[in-house]
């Protein structure tokens, strides 16, 4: 199976069974490991990113398998398919080039998902970390937010649970200047979809995970209790008191793991929110 525009097959000799021309594209490698490399590389006028699979191999499978834990990523379609829905949503993300994939073995299937890099962004980690010391306007942080948990509603409320839902996987558009970013010009894309879930609907451990995660990564970057319930009033799609007052364990649970995983992280108490 194989998903190129015809000028990318020509180029890198591209057939159903042979794609060994683009897997071996020269760039900055920022993974290399577990059968996949991830690697940025120029094609023409453009940058892109490639995710290259070889394949998990059966060890790795039967391991996951004897410790009960899920069976490991085997292919690129993961990050394919993620494209694909969060495009229906309406939710930014990584323009997709393409994507192939060949065998049928779950060990050693081979497969790549190509995307444009997004240009003029900055993530979500790198624009908050200074805003203990220099809040931004509060119409800024308020903006983004909102934006974040309308993003991580649409998602779950579509089937869509992250794994890895930190906010140095938001990137914001900068293309008219940092300094120039007002609350009607926030735009965000969601990134690094390579383990993300798909289905009818997400058990409530998935959502557990993905918020706690979002509030984890959020803990240094000076939010209040007005922020979090904001966050929470968005996301929730309800009243302050419904969504604090009647899904109060779901939050303190959240609470509890993002806590939970800033110790592990950083060897110390959080700060207080």
């Amino acid at each position: 199976m194989i998903h190129l525009p015809e000028n990318w097959k020509k180029f890198w000799k591209i057939t159903e069974e042979d794609f060994e021309g683009l897997f071996s594209a020269e760039g900055t490698v920022y993974r290399n490991i577990d059968g996949r490399r991830t690697v940025r590389f120029r094609f023409g006028e453009k940058h892109y990113f490639g995710k290259f699979h070889r394949g998990v191999g059966w060890k790795k499978i039967i391991k996951n398998i004897l410790q009960l834990r899920r069976p490991p990523v085997l292919s690129a379609a993961n990050e394919w398919r993620a494209i694909q829905k969060l495009n229906s949503l309406d939710i930014g993300t990584t323009p997709l080039v393409g994507y192939g994939r060949k065998g049928l073995n779950p060990g050693k299937i081979q497969s790549f998902v190509v995307t444009e890099e997004i240009r003029n962004a900055i993530s979500l980690e790198d624009y908050c970390k200074d805003w203990c010391d220099n809040p931004p306007p509060y119409a800024i942080k308020k903006a983004l937010l909102t934006e974040v948990a309308r993003i991580a509603r649409v998602m779950h409320e579509n089937g869509m649970n992250h794994r890895d839902f930190y906010i140095c996987h938001f990137l914001m558009d900068i293309s008219q200047g940092k300094e120039s970013i007002t609350p009607d010009s926030v735009r965000l894309s969601v990134i690094d979809l390579h383990r993300v879930q798909i289905r009818a609907a997400i058990p409530w451990r998935w959502r557990v995970k993905d918020i706690s995660g979002l509030l984890f990564s959020s803990l240094d970057a000076g939010l209040t209790k007005r922020d979090l319930v904001r966050f929470a009033r968005e996301y929730e799609n309800a009243s302050a008191e419904k969504a604090v007052g009647e899904r109060r364990f779901f939050w303190w649970i959240v609470r509890k793991r993002a806590a939970r995983l800033y110790k592990k992280a950083f060897g110390k108490k959080p700060p207080a929110a």
